[in-house]
């Protein structure tokens, strides 16, 4: 039996032409300064239309990291810690200062880097041992399932 990802099946409403969806994708590809500029827009003419927006942003994971299938996620399926840790890294946030030897700095830099990579590939690595035990649990469910006898109907009661 295939294995159907239905998070990732994207319905289109064909009476309205996927014109709803086309906008959204507009201001997806615009990023979040889009989406911030149209919610501050939405606050400033009629706060109701703002509240519904950023509940819906927050729901859906564009503004704001989302909790999906018990890890918090960026919408592309970064974790917000690897975002947030990239954002001090840009932005130069929270950056050690320099140790005034150059070298050590690239090294330490680039440890550093490694690290969060080694990290990340274990935790895809410990994402995939469950997702391999709980296949295995649900495989051994359905042979129990299919290998159970047939419940006995009592007779009818005249």
């Amino acid at each position: 039996m295939p294995n159907v990802n239905v998070v990732n099946i994207h319905i289109v409403n064909i009476s309205k032409g996927g014109s709803q969806m086309g906008l959204i994708e507009k201001i997806d590809d615009l990023g979040k300064p889009a989406w911030i500029a149209l919610l501050v827009l939405s606050f400033i003419l009629f706060w109701p239309v703002g509240l519904a927006l950023l509940i819906y942003l927050k729901g859906s994971g564009r503004m704001f990291c989302s909790k999906r299938y018990g890890h918090w996620n960026m919408p592309d399926g970064r974790s917000c810690r690897e975002e947030f840790q990239g954002w001090k890294r840009r932005s130069g946030w929270g950056r050690r200062s320099s140790s005034g030897n150059v070298a050590f700095d690239e090294y330490r830099e680039e440890t550093l880097n490694r690290l969060d990579e080694e990290q990340r590939e274990f935790r895809d690595f410990l994402d995939k041992l469950r997702a391999a035990k709980d296949r295995a649990e649900f495989d051994q469910f359905m042979a129990e399932r299919r290998n159970r006898p047939a419940p006995e109907t009592p007779p009818a009661s005249a």
